[in-house]
């Protein structure tokens, strides 16, 4: 029997031959990732252990991007608990306040995350390096220290599920409304333990941005990673972010997969998902008229450049609705650069908007964007538990960052094609 994508990237990692669904194996890892929240955990057990060193000082990843800058004394005390940590153990790729940028958006803009990697990153959303091929997915801070300390790491070998994406999607359509049409499709623990694999002619017309996006919400399926063929468009990114060398893997064209989905990207319109579960969706011409509170444009999910520049084409001469509060977050440094280079900013804070330096912070319920009681969001974030942004009668809507503009501009959840017509 044949290997899939992910089985054959694990089977390599692990030193065997072939590996199958269900085999529990050791794997060498490439990078093991960490943030202010979930590194002083990993830190704390790492002193337990009684280890000295770590395996690797070039394959840690340290990113405070959570609550930076600082937004209490809890949340500093843990960055200084990191920010120590990196300088004892001279850790190269450690990020601060000035160099930081939101993890799963940085990593890749920094060459650090590469085709045929084996990833592991305490933060669920470690999966998004599935876009450029690799084997990345989230683990606890226990597993975290282990892996700082030993280069390795013990995995389930997953199951996989299949997604051919065909044809052209239509003008508004991005990576975002294709996830969450399809973990509307299958639930959100439809893929658990499995490996989300993304094939079909449909990929050509998907940027690196809109990859990454359907990879950072696999996790919102239940799955245990996503991951995308490595194509020239792939190459491309990599070539012009890395220097590391990198290794394309195939699946075998008998691998076996449990299921097969089939989605045309041309019949698909702009999605959102209503609280309390990524699951619950529903299409923009079925929403109604719902009045909303607050906008939010960034995060790991929606926070790379072409997710503000599909933003910025829709607020571009328009205003934010009277009393909708618009909260734009570049990603990272970079993006912000670049963003403000282009004028985007400038458009944001011109339709009232305001621009925030790059965090997590609101995603989270963290700061930058708390809900009070009974307020509504649009957020191009990628949860929308109960109490997930701020207080638990609070509600969030998860959309594309063209929906969340248009909703922004009309008060109301919106299609990018009421205010661009």
């Amino acid at each position: 029997m044949g290997m899939t994508m992910t089985q054959k990237i694990l089977a390599a990692h692990a030193g065997l031959p072939c590996v199958s669904a269900g085999q529990l194996i050791e794997a060498d890892l490439d990078l093991v990732l960490g943030n202010d929240i979930t590194s002083p955990v990993a830190i704390h057990e790492m002193d337990k252990m009684k280890v000295e060193g770590v395996f690797d000082k070039d394959k840690i990843a340290l990113v405070l991007d959570h609550f930076v800058p600082n937004k209490d004394i809890k949340s500093a005390q843990n960055c200084k608990c990191v920010r120590e940590f990196a300088y004892r153990n001279e850790i190269a790729n450690y990020f601060d306040v000035g160099e930081m940028g939101i993890e799963h958006a940085l990593l890749p803009e920094k060459g650090l995350t590469v085709a045929g990697d084996v990833i592991i990153g305490a933060d669920s959303h470690t999966c998004t390096y599935g876009a450029l091929g690799a084997f990345s997915t989230g683990v606890g801070s226990t597993d975290m220290a282990a892996g700082m300390a030993t280069g390795k790491a013990w995995f389930k070998v997953p199951s996989a599920i299949k997604f051919v994406l065909t044809n052209r999607p239509a003008k508004w359509i991005s990576g975002k409304d294709i996830i969450l049409h399809i973990i509307g499709m299958i639930g959100v623990d439809g893929a658990r333990y499995k490996s989300m694999e993304f094939v079909g002619d449909g990929i050509q017309y998907l940027s690196m941005d809109d990859r990454f996006t359907i990879a950072n919400m696999a996790i919102e399926a239940g799955g245990k990673n996503g991951i995308f063929p490595v194509d020239d468009v792939a190459k491309a990114y990599m070539q012009e972010h890395s220097k590391r060398p990198y290794t394309v893997y195939e699946a075998d064209e008998d691998a076996e997969y449990e299921e097969t989905h089939i989605i045309d990207l041309s019949a698909l319109k702009p999605t959102v998902s209503f609280p309390h579960l990524p699951e619950n969706t529903r299409t923009i011409d079925e929403v109604g008229c719902l009045k909303i509170d607050q906008v939010v444009i960034g995060s790991c999910t929606n926070g790379r450049m072409e997710d503000l520049r599909a933003a910025a084409s829709v607020l571009k001469g328009k205003k934010v609705a009277k009393g909708v509060r618009a909260i734009v977050i570049p990603a990272t440094q970079q993006i912000y650069l670049d963003a403000m280079e282009e004028g985007l900013l400038k458009a944001f804070v011109e339709a009232g908007a305001v621009v925030s330096t790059p965090t997590c912070g609101p995603c989270l319920g963290g700061y930058m964007g708390i809900l009070a009681e009974n307020e509504r969001c649009v957020s191009t974030t990628n949860r929308n538990f109960v109490g997930r942004m701020g207080h638990t009668s609070s509600e969030i809507y998860l959309a594309s960052p063209a929906v969340a503009a248009a909703s922004a501009v009309t008060g109301k959840l919106s299609s990018p094609e009421e205010v661009c017509a």
